[in-house]
């Protein structure tokens, strides 16, 4: 089944309300998809040296393009009964305050650039910090006359919590439709070195659709600091721990 992920399918139409997909790779690699999309009618699919029947409205599966090992109208959904049992203890609910994570410890990575989180966590956790310093000099304008400068940082999905110097700044969420999200707001920082914590979470990982493992979760950037006597700084490029 590597021809699936290797090659796009070549689609070709071998009669009415017939369909076929083909990923045939250079190396050999070979696996089929025919489908038959009447409703009604039984269908003969022709395909390499043979014909395969479909019942309506059902697909079939050919890993080595030879082999019928699926078919979609042939397998029936398992039917499970709905039991409650009655709770006679009450639930024990705890809650308890985490601090934003530290840079330099024993499984973070220190990079050069920002880096996708399921990339990263392997779906092994839905959560990923992007931690950077940031150093203010003394002289900044902004010291004095109280204007903050505004951090703006963009994610391609799905929610990021801000932290600056351990203080939460505010949360971003992507929608169901478009989960890109901006946060950009204005962040108290002061003379010295500030640490910079975004927690991106993932939400709901699509598990089927077009190229699905292609899509991107988490903060890819830019990540800018606006509001500083040289104007804007990229922190985007600087060193990032994960």
């Amino acid at each position: 089944m590597s021809a699936l992920v290797s090659v796009d399918p070549t689609v070709s139409w071998p009669g009415k309300n017939l369909e076929v997909h083909l990923y045939k790779t250079s190396f050999g690699a070979c696996a089929a998809f025919l489908a038959n999309y009447d409703t009604l009618s039984w269908a003969k699919v022709p395909f390499g040296n043979g014909q395969y029947d479909l019942p309506p409205w059902s697909i079939s599966i050919l890993p080595d393009c030879k082999t019928e090992v699926f078919n979609t109208a042939k397998v029936g959904a398992p039917r499970f009964h709905r039991k409650m049992t009655p709770v006679n203890s009450a639930f024990n609910w705890q809650s308890y305050n985490e601090q934003p994570a530290a840079s330099g410890g024993e499984s973070s990575i220190t990079t050069a650039a920002l880096l996708e989180q399921v990339g990263v966590t392997r779906d092994s956790s839905d959560y990923l910090w992007y931690m950077t310093d940031v150093n203010i000099s003394p002289n900044e304008a902004f010291l004095k006359n109280g204007q903050y400068p505004v951090l703006t940082a963009m994610s391609v999905g799905h929610v990021l919590h801000v932290f600056v110097n351990g203080q939460l700044s505010g949360t971003a969420y992507g929608g169901l439709d478009n989960p890109k999200l901006t946060f950009s707001s204005g962040v108290k920082l002061w003379a010295g070195n500030n640490k910079i914590s975004l927690l991106s979470v993932a939400v709901d990982l699509s598990n089927v659709s077009l190229h699905y493992e292609t899509w991107n979760v988490g903060v890819l950037g830019p990540i800018t600091l606006k509001g500083l006597n040289e104007g804007a700084r990229d922190l985007s490029k600087q060193k990032e721990n994960v």
